[in-house]
C-alpha cells in the first residue's frame, strides 16, 4: 500500500509539474534564444588539431552567426568574431548570393555564415556583406583584415593550399587576390548574363550537391575551374511578388526534357593566366558532377555523368602529358546516386571509391587503371559516406546505417582488410551522429541527437573516445528547452510490411495526457520523397512542431515508403517512373494500419507536407478522396514537367520519352477528385518549386468549383524564411487542422 500510494503521489506531483510548465507555442519555437539549445554549425577541426571552431547563433538573435573557437589545451569556448564588430550593416545581398544561400538552406542566417580554414593552419577565412576577410590565427591581438572591397558582390573565397592567395568569384568571373599584397587579378574576364566562370550552377547547388565551381591544385599554382554556358537554356520569365510590387526575373530554368547548360572544364595557372582546356567528350549534353585534384598535382580527375544518369564515368586528366582516360565506369538501369566518396591515397597509387553495384552503397579499393584491389565494406546495409582516412594506419572511416536506417554511425575498417562483411562500430549511443574528422583521420567532432536530445557537441579520438564536451547541451538548468521538458511527448517507432515484403518504417508521438480508451485526431507528416527521411532517431529541423501538436492532442505519424534513401538501392528503384504513385499505395499501408488503431478517430486525420511532403499529401487527397479529413500542402510540385532536369529526369525520364509517366504522376491529372478540406500554401516569390505549380493547381480546383483555403507569402523563397513569416505560416496550419480535426486541448486531455 506504501508502495502504491508513492506512485499515485508521484503521478499527482508531475501532473501538476505539467501543469505548471508553460504551453509550448508557435511563436517560442521561433524565438531566441533557440529552444534546441546553441545554433551551432560548420563545427571544423583546425589542420594542425588543437581547437574546433564553428558559427553560432545568438541567445538573443538566433539568426545572426558569429564565429566561435573551442580551445582543447584550455578546454575553453571563446569567441572570435562577432560579426557587427566586423560589419554593421551587411545591406542586401547580391541576387546570386540570396540564391545561393537558398541553395544551401541557410537563407534565414545572417552574419558569418561560412568560413574556411587554410592548410597551414594560420588563417581563418570568411565572407561578409559581400567583401572577403582574413583572420589571422598567429597574430596574438586576433585582428580582422579585409582583402577585398568592391562594389560588386565577392563570393565562394578558397585559400590556396600554400597560404599565398585567396580565390573567390566576382561578377561571374574567377579572381585571385595575394595575401601579402592586396593585389587582385582577374583571372576570367569573359563571364556575363549567359556565361559563368567558377560558379556552381543552379543545378549544381539544387541537386547535385556541388557547392563550387573551382578547385586549387594541391601547390597553389593553379585552379581547376568550370565554364558554365547558359545559352542552351531559352530564358521564362518569373514573377517574384512582392508587398508592394511585382518584379519580372528573366531566369534560364531548365525545365525538364529541355536544353541544359554546356561545360568546359580549365585549368589556368594563376601566375601566367593561360588556360588548358580539358576535353569533355563528343556529346555535350552531359554533367559534370564532381572535380578532384590527385596529391601529386600534375592529375586531375572529374566525373561525366550522362544525361538521362544511368552512366557516370570517373576520368583521369594527365595535364602534363595532356592526355586522360576513363578509370572507372557506373551503370545503373534506373539511375546512379551521386556522391562525395572519392578519396585518392597518398602512399600508393590507388583511390578508395563507393558504388551500389551490388544492391547497397558500400566501399571499394581500385588502383589508377580502374583495377579493383577489394571490396572494403560488404552487407545488406548502406554507406552513407566516407568521413576519413588515415593511410599510416591503413584505415578508411565512414558513416553508415549498418544498425538500422533509423540510425546513423562512424565505422571504420582496414584498407587491407579480406573480410569486407566486417566493420568496426566507432559511436555507440542509439541515435544519429553526423561526423567532421580531421585531415589526418585521428580526430573527429561528433554532432550527436535522438528525439529527445537536442543537438550535442562533441570531439573524439578516432578510437571514440570522448576528449572533450564542446557544447553538451543536456536539458538541464538554464537550458531554453527546460520550462517545457515535461510536457515533452516521446518517440516510438515500429515496422510495417509493404509491397514485395519490404520493411515500411514508421514513427508515432502519442497526444499529451494520452488514454488508449479515448480516439484522437492524427497529424500525419509526410515528406516520401527519395532523398531525405522523416523517421529517425535524432532532433530533426520540425521536432519542436511535431511535438507542439502532439502536445496540442494530436497523434504524430510518419512513414517511409518505397523510393527513400539509406534502405537499398531496390528499395529506392522501385520509384523510378513511378512518382507520386508508390508512395501512395505504400503509406495507405500506414493509413490502414493508423486507422486500424482502437486510440485512432479515423475520421479525424490530416495529412501535412513540405516541397516534395506537399507533393505527396496533395496526391492523397487527389488519389484517395475521403480518406483523409484535411490535408496541408507547402509550396507543392504539382506538375513534374515545370521542374528542373537534374532531379526530375533522374527518377522520371523525360516528358518526351516518358509521357504516361508524367501524367500519372501529375496532381492535376487527378485534381477533380478532390473533396476533403484543402490548404494550400506558396511563398510567392519561390524559385526552386515555381509559383506557378500552385497557380495551375488553383486553376484547376476553380474550374471544378472545388473550394480549398490558400495563403501565399509576398516575397519569400521555398524554404519562407522570413522570422515573422516561419510563425505565420505554422500557426496558420495549426489553425485549419483544430478547425476541421478539432482535437482536444492539453490540458483536457491530461
Amino acid at each position: 500500500m506504501r508502495i502504491r500510494s508513492l506512485l499515485i503521489s508521484l503521478f499527482l506531483l508531475a501532473g501538476i509539474a505539467r501543469a505548471d510548465s508553460p504551453e509550448l507555442t508557435i511563436e517560442r519555437i521561433f524565438a531566441s534564444p533557440d529552444l534546441s539549445g546553441p545554433s551551432l554549425r560548420q563545427a571544423e577541426l583546425s589542420p594542425a588539431g588543437d581547437r574546433v571552431t564553428f558559427v553560432r547563433g545568438r541567445e538573443d538573435d538566433r539568426d545572426l552567426m558569429d564565429l566561435w573557437e573551442y580551445h582543447i589545451e584550455d578546454d575553453e569556448t571563446r569567441l572570435l568574431v562577432a560579426a557587427d564588430e566586423v560589419v554593421e550593416d551587411e545591406g542586401e545581398l547580391s541576387a546570386e548570393e540570396q540564391a545561393r544561400r537558398e541553395r544551401a538552406r541557410i537563407a534565414a542566417l545572417r552574419g558569418i555564415v561560412e568560413y574556411r580554414w587554410s592548410t597551414d593552419g594560420r588563417f581563418l577565412l570568411f565572407p561578409l556583406a559581400g567583401d572577403i576577410y582574413l583572420l589571422d590565427m598567429a597574430d596574438e591581438q586576433r585582428e580582422v583584415r579585409q582583402l577585398t572591397d568592391s562594389d560588386d558582390f565577392d563570393t565562394d573565397p578558397q585559400i590556396a593550399p600554400d597560404g599565398a592567395h585567396i580565390a573567390f568569384v566576382r561578377d561571374r568571373n574567377l579572381w585571385i587576390v595575394n595575401v601579402e599584397s592586396g593585389e587582385e587579378t582577374a583571372l576570367t574576364e569573359d563571364g556575363d548574363d549567359v556565361i559563368s566562370n567558377a560558379m556552381a550552377e543552379f543545378i549544381a547547388q539544387e541537386e547535385m550537391g556541388r557547392d563550387t565551381g573551382y578547385w586549387w591544385s594541391p601547390d597553389g599554382v593553379r585552379i581547376a575551374y568550370l565554364r558554365v554556358d547558359e545559352s542552351p537554356i531559352e530564358p521564362s520569365l518569373r514573377f517574384e511578388i512582392e508587398a508592394g510590387e511585382i518584379r519580372m526575373i528573366e531566369q534560364r530554368y531548365p525545365y525538364t526534357g529541355t536544353p541544359n547548360v554546356t561545360y568546359r572544364l580549365g585549368v589556368v595557372d594563376i601566375t601566367s593566366g593561360d588556360t588548358q582546356w580539358l576535353d569533355l567528350g563528343d556529346e555535350h549534353d552531359i554533367y559534370i558532377p564532381r572535380v578532384d585534384w590527385l596529391p601529386d598535382g600534375d592529375n586531375l580527375s572529374f566525373q561525366r555523368q550522362s544525361r538521362d544518369q544511368k552512366t557516370l564515368e570517373l576520368i583521369i586528366a594527365d595535364l602534363e602529358a595532356q592526355d586522360q582516360r576513363v578509370v572507372l565506369t557506373e551503370r545503373e538501369e534506373t539511375w546512379i546516386n551521386l556522391h562525395d566518396d572519392l578519396h585518392f591515397l597518398s602512399e600508393m597509387p590507388a583511390f578508395i571509391w563507393s558504388s551500389e553495384r551490388n544492391g547497397y552503397r558500400h566501399l571499394y579499393l581500385y588502383d589508377l587503371d580502374g583495377e579493383m584491389i577489394r571490396q572494403l565494406t560488404d552487407g545488406e546495409w548502406a554507406v552513407d559516406a566516407m568521413k576519413g582516412v588515415d593511410e599510416e594506419l591503413g584505415m578508411v572511416f565512414f558513416t553508415a546505417a549498418e544498425v538500422s536506417p533509423l540510425e546513423k554511425h562512424l565505422y571504420r575498417q582496414s584498407l587491407v582488410t579480406s573480410s569486407p562483411e566486417i566493420v568496426s562500430r566507432i559511436s555507440r549511443r542509439s541515435g544519429w551522429h553526423n561526423i567532421r574528422m580531421d585531415r589526418q583521420a585521428r580526430v573527429y567532432v561528433d554532432t550527436y541527437s535522438n528525439p529527445d536530445q537536442p543537438p550535442q557537441l562533441s570531439l573524439h579520438s578516432a578510437d571514440g573516445e570522448r576528449i572533450a564536451w564542446l557544447v553538451e547541451n543536456r536539458i538541464t538548468g538554464d537550458h531554453p528547452y527546460v520550462p517545457f521538458r515535461d510536457r515533452h511527448r516521446p518517440t516510438r517507432f515500429g515496422t510495417l510490411t509493404g509491397p514485395d515484403e519490404q520493411t515500411l518504417h514508421y514513427r508515432i508521438i502519442k497526444p499529451a495526457g494520452f488514454d488508449p480508451e479515448k480516439r484522437y485526431p492524427a497529424f500525419y507528416h509526410i515528406y516520401a520523397g527519395p532523398t531525405h527521411r522523416l523517421t529517425t532517431k535524432s532532433w530533426g529541423r520540425r521536432t519542436l512542431i511535431d511535438q507542439y501538436m502532439a502536445q496540442r492532442g494530436y497523434l504524430v505519424f510518419s512513414l517511409e515508403n518505397r523510393g527513400i534513401v539509406r534502405q537499398g538501392k531496390a528499395f529506392q528503384d522501385a520509384a523510378y517512373l513511378k512518382l507520386g504513385r508508390i508512395e501512395m499505395k505504400d503509406q495507405m499501408i500506414g493509413m490502414d494500419w493508423l486507422r486500424g488503431q482502437d486510440w485512432v478517430d479515423p475520421d479525424r486525420i490530416g495529412i501535412f507536407g513540405w516541397s516534395y511532403g506537399g507533393y505527396v499529401a496533395l496526391m492523397a487527397l487527389a488519389q484517395y478522396p475521403g480518406e483523409f479529413n484535411a490535408g496541408v500542402a507547402v509550396a507543392p510540385v504539382t506538375d513534374w514537367r515545370l521542374y528542373d532536369t537534374h532531379y526530375t529526369e533522374r527518377y522520371m525520364g523525360t516528358p518526351q520519352d516518358q509521357p504516361e509517366a508524367y501524367d500519372k504522376g501529375n496532381v492535376l491529372t487527378y485534381a477533380d477528385q478532390i473533396q476533403d478540406h484543402l490548404l494550400l500554401i506558396h511563398p510567392m516569390a519561390d524559385d526552386n518549386v515555381l509559383f506557378t505549380h500552385s497557380t495551375m493547381l488553383m486553376q484547376k480546383l476553380q474550374e471544378n468549383v472545388i473550394p480549398f483555403d490558400l495563403m501565399t507569402y509576398p516575397g519569400e523563397k521555398h524554404a519562407i524564411a522570413g522570422a515573422s513569416q516561419r510563425v505565420h505560416v505554422y500557426e496558420m496550419i495549426s489553425r485549419f487542422l483544430d478547425r476541421h480535426l478539432e482535437p482536444e486541448s492539453a490540458e483536457q486531455t491530461q
